[in-house]
């Protein structure tokens, strides 16, 4: 069976290089984007802001708590960060790209999911394109506020967006 990669994109009113701070600074401010009904905790292993930084969280997926620990890279700073779940190797892309003259930002999270069931794929997949909605949602109301009071991530002037 092929990987299944439930997708979800949303455009968001704040620079690229904001919306990337915001995802990679695990400390303060991606606790504030994930869903609560979904992610009952995130706590920071090591590192802390981008690659190299260790996460620990749990989720709520259809009823049953599930444990998580991943790694943290960048293959492309300023663009694409990845969690990469370290016991099943299961990959989560956040992918910015600027648009509008870098005024706003096009943000796109994947999974690629790998399992033997069918099923549990296929639900899984519909699961977690619900919970990327959401989690967009919450990006883009953070972002956008912090960008409508010009107010810098804590990350702020790490990366320089690529155009």
């Amino acid at each position: 069976m092929k990987p299944q990669i439930p997708t979800a994109s949303k455009t968001i009113r704040a620079p690229a290089e904001m919306v990337y701070n915001i995802i990679a600074d695990y400390r303060n401010s991606h606790p504030q984007i994930l869903p609560k009904q979904y992610f009952l905790s995130l706590e920071v292993e090591a590192g802390g802001v981008g690659a190299g930084t260790i996460v620990r969280f749990e989720m709520r997926l259809l009823g049953q708590i599930q444990s998580f620990r991943a790694l943290i890279t960048e293959p492309e700073p300023g663009r694409l960060l990845v969690e990469t779940d370290i016991r099943s190797g299961i990959p989560t892309s956040f992918y910015v790209v600027p648009v509008g003259n870098n005024q706003h930002a096009r943000l796109t999270i994947s999974t690629e999911l790998k399992s033997r069931s069918v099923v549990e794929v296929l639900i899984a997949k519909m699961l977690l394109q619900k919970v990327y909605v959401q989690e967009l949602e919450l990006i883009a109301r953070y972002a956008e506020a912090k960008a409508q009071h010009n107010e810098p991530t804590q990350a702020k002037g790490r990366y320089t967006t690529v155009t």
